[in-house]
């Protein structure tokens, strides 16, 4: 029996390539003491791997040329020689890009069985839905009648931090690409107004749909699409903080330092509070969220939608397009049919 993996072949220079990928073929190893061998079902595709495999300083653990790509899973046990999971036993894991893995149980959680929809604990109830609720319950904590602004709404993040502004109260304007993204926000999510983030008169709109200003704005994208919100936020503002601002762009090295001249400005004016954060600061407050969040989604309150793509040797190319803007919803990679 063989574990197949992918593992990172080179780093990209420019935009990234499937080039820049390998999948080798392995035997599959055997648990030692206190440990558990973990087969892959269900393996999250998230945009925040990029910069994991940049060679740039950031707040992700960097992958190694050479190294399986990471990523989160939903496993089984296959074999258990730990006190505390048996055989057959479904847990979210960390396994990465790979069929197989072995764990000494420390990073894994246990899942309660059976489970009608396990991606979820990749999606609302795993790391996209646990950003979207610390950028609005912990830093941007709009209030009711307050209008909210999200970078890109149709990714599995942005998407639920809108729906969590909405639960809220708040007037909830959000920016998205493809005619098929922004009709999906107003229709079933039920977004105040959807904005084409690329519209060449893009202020202009958001000024129509923000007719008092923006109270929260969710930075999730990097670019500049902050720089067309920024004269529209606020006094006492708030902003989560979690693309790169300008990041991406095209700018040259004198206009980044116009913009941030220009973003120091407003800061102090408008008394901003802009805040980065990461999820692994807030683990104690995750069964809060679990909890919060599954009630929203048992009682229809919040909706998600998913992109499931089946074989882990289309992670590849899968992952590219989302970085790329072509896919819509929470991409999943089916790894073993068997669950």
């Amino acid at each position: 029996m063989t574990n197949r993996r992918i593992v990172l072949r080179s780093r990209p220079v420019g935009a990234l390539r499937a080039e820049n990928f390998a999948l080798e073929e392995h035997a599959v190893p055997a648990p030692s003491a206190d440990q558990v061998l973990l087969r892959t079902l269900y393996l999250s595709l998230d945009p925040y791997l990029h910069a994991s495999i940049e060679d740039a300083a950031n707040d992700a653990v960097p992958v190694r040329v050479g190294q399986v790509m990471a990523g989160s899973t939903v496993s089984r046990v296959e074999a258990s020689r730990h006190g505390d999971y048996q055989e057959g036993d479904l847990v979210l894991a960390c396994n990465g890009w790979q069929q197989y893995a072995l764990s000494d149980g420390t990073d894994l959680i246990r899942l309660s069985s059976p489970i009608v929809r396990p991606t979820q604990v990749l999606g609302p109830l795993g790391l996209p839905g646990f950003l979207a609720y610390l950028a609005l319950g912990k830093i941007g904590q709009p209030q009711a009648g307050e209008t909210v602004v999200v970078a890109a709404a149709s990714g599995a993040v942005g998407s639920l931090a809108g729906q969590i502004a909405k639960l809220r109260g708040c007037r909830t304007v959000v920016l998205a690409g493809a005619a098929d993204k922004r009709r999906f926000a107003t229709e079933d999510t039920a977004f105040d107004a959807c904005i084409e983030r690329r519209a060449p008169d893009l202020r202009a709109r958001l000024r129509v749909a923000c007719p008092n200003g923006i109270d929260v704005y969710f930075e999730n994208a990097g670019g500049a699409v902050f720089n067309t919100v920024l004269p529209l936020l606020n006094k006492g503002a708030r902003v989560p903080l979690r693309g790169t601002i300008g990041g991406r762009d095209g700018a040259d090295s004198s206009e980044k330092a116009v913009r941030l001249r220009y973003l120091a400005r407003s800061l102090a004016a408008k008394r901003i509070k802009m805040q980065a954060f990461i999820v692994s600061d807030h683990r104690h407050r995750y069964g809060e969220f679990v909890q919060q969040m599954s009630h929203w989604l048992d009682s229809g309150k919040v909706k998600f939608r998913e992109d499931i793509v089946d074989g882990l040797e289309n992670a590849p190319r899968a992952f590219i397009s989302v970085l790329e803007g072509r896919r819509f919803g929470k991409l999943v990679i089916r790894v073993a049919n068997q669950y």
